[in-house]
């Protein structure tokens, strides 16, 4: 009997093989630009087969990523209230997650990213475009600006985390959460909101002026 050709269709080997085109799709080309059209076809299935498995985009995008918490879940809770004490809620957030059950998980992963050039794309690229963007989205500020600001905040916290789970780094490892809130959240907020300086803006801008 000849044997038919044609997409895929379900079996134990779909997952994975839809997995490993999404990892290439958005290491490659970014969350933005793949689509679910393009991974199915890279895995040789059809789309209605990728959100059978996975859902959104959004969900399986976390799942290349391994992520073990859905970011849209925790952030109404960053965004909630005042825009002045957003960093202080990001920064009690983040520590929650990583205080937490799933923190191994996400440890493992920043370990990965550190020494995986694929891991790391793909962290950088959730990070901004599932994390950064949605936080700064919801602010008043200059769009010419937001690369820098989620740039900046991405660095204080992925240094806090390297800091206090990695390499755990004494006092901040064993530091309670209010503490590390305290001391860290008004640098985040600076980053978020604050004036970044007018030799900062020239070069975010392109502008000569100060």
């Amino acid at each position: 009997m000849a044997r038919r050709t044609g997409r895929r269709p379900g079996n134990p080997g779909t997952r994975e093989a839809i997995l490993a085109a999404a990892r290439e799709a958005f290491a490659e080309r970014g969350f933005d630009a793949a689509s679910i059209r393009t991974i199915a076809t890279a895995a040789g299935v059809d789309p209605a087969l990728v959100h059978h498995y996975f859902g959104t985009k959004e969900e399986l995008f976390r799942a290349t990523v391994s992520i073990p918490v859905d970011p849209a879940e925790l952030l109404p809770g960053v965004l909630a209230g005042g825009r002045d004490e957003v960093g202080a809620r990001l920064v009690r957030t983040f520590l929650a997650v990583w205080d937490s059950p799933v923190g191994t998980a996400a440890v493992a992963l920043l370990r990965s990213a550190v020494s995986n050039e694929w891991t790391a794309r793909l962290l950088r690229e959730f990070l901004v475009t599932q994390v950064l963007r949605r936080v700064l989205d919801h602010l008043d500020l200059d769009p010419a600006e937001l690369p820098l600001r989620g740039a900046l905040v991405g660095t204080q916290m992925a240094g806090l985390a390297m800091m206090r789970y990695v390499i755990r780094l004494e006092p901040v490892a064993s530091a309670d959460p209010d503490t590390l809130v305290a001391a860290v959240g008004p640098t985040i907020q600076r980053y978020v909101t604050g004036d970044l300086g007018p030799t900062t803006r020239r070069s975010v801008t392109g502008d000569p002026r100060g």
